[in-house]
């Protein structure tokens, strides 16, 4: 939950939800009070720094984002404490005790393993709406979508006191696409994988985006949101970023058996990811 970071959620019709949980969406929508997608993930974000202060858990609250599609209220509900806490404990997996200790402390941990169980007895999985990733954007998420999905602004200047420098108001780079059409395309781009690379550690996590996909309504809705990566990229770079159309090139050419093509779209996609991560290390 860093500054930069990019999203990829679903959103669900209010029909998948039941019983209490469509009750409380319900009211939620109703009062219209929700944030937008960036606001929410400024919530997000500020709510982090503070937990990380205080070496405790991030409590946000019952929070979704929410959209309106042709006449259809769509939800992505945030479950901010339950992709915290997986979080965590993934992190602190493989360190040390006394590493681990470092960054939280054991009972933290433990009270986030109560949690996870918990959710997981009373809802069957802890499967989340959102996915987010910092300093890039996953290529693998490009493959869900189509380039003419893509809308891009590049927003307005803001108030130097109002904002961090180089920052704009409605400064976007956002892909949405319905469900079906994104499930079709990872299953084509996996069947396409396998048979040209074969390379578990490329297949493995395109699987685990497709049944990541499969949790979900079938009228759901895709979106992949840049997010604050696109206060890192000037206008030329942000309106050149053609990534989703490198994506489809690539496995179009893979398909055909054109490797050499294929690994130039890749290497393009790759060039711009690179030099987004470079901004992490940079003094």
């Amino acid at each position: 939950m860093t500054v930069f970071a990019a999203s990829l959620r679903v959103y669900e019709p209010l029909a998948a939800f039941e019983g209490a949980e469509r009750a409380h969406w319900d009211a939620y929508v109703a009062d219209g009070h929700f944030l937008s997608a960036h606001a929410g993930v400024a919530l997000e974000r500020a709510v982090a720094l503070h937990a990380l202060v205080a070496r405790e858990l991030p409590e946000v609250g019952d929070h979704a984002h929410v959209l309106e599609v042709d006449g259809v209220t769509l939800i992505s509900p945030w479950r901010t404490a339950i992709r915290s806490q997986e979080a965590l404990l993934d992190f602190c997996a493989d360190l040390p005790d006394l590493v681990s200790e470092a960054f939280a402390p054991a009972r933290m941990l433990e009270r986030a393993e109560v949690e996870l169980d918990r959710w997981r007895a009373e809802h069957g999985t802890i499967t989340t709406h959102v996915r987010t990733c910092t300093w890039q954007v996953p290529l693998r998420w490009f493959l869900l979508v189509d380039p003419e999905e893509r809308v891009m602004s590049l927003g307005e200047p803001v108030d130097p006191a109002g904002a961090p420098l180089g920052r704009r108001t409605g400064r976007e780079l956002v892909y949405r696409t319905a469900m079906s059409r994104a499930r079709r395309r990872v299953a084509r781009a996996l069947a396409v994988l396998r048979a040209t690379v074969g390379d578990p550690s490329v297949t493995e996590g395109v699987e685990d985006l497709g049944r990541w996909l499969e949790e979900f309504h079938p009228r759901s809705l895709v979106e992949l949101d840049y997010g604050d990566l696109v206060h890192l990229l000037d206008d030329a770079e942000l309106t050149q970023d053609e990534s989703a159309r490198d994506m489809a090139g690539a496995i179009a050419h893979l398909a055909k058996g054109d490797g050499g093509e294929a690994a130039a779209a890749y290497g393009r996609m790759t060039a711009r990811m690179q030099a987004l991560q470079s901004v992490e290390s940079a003094n």
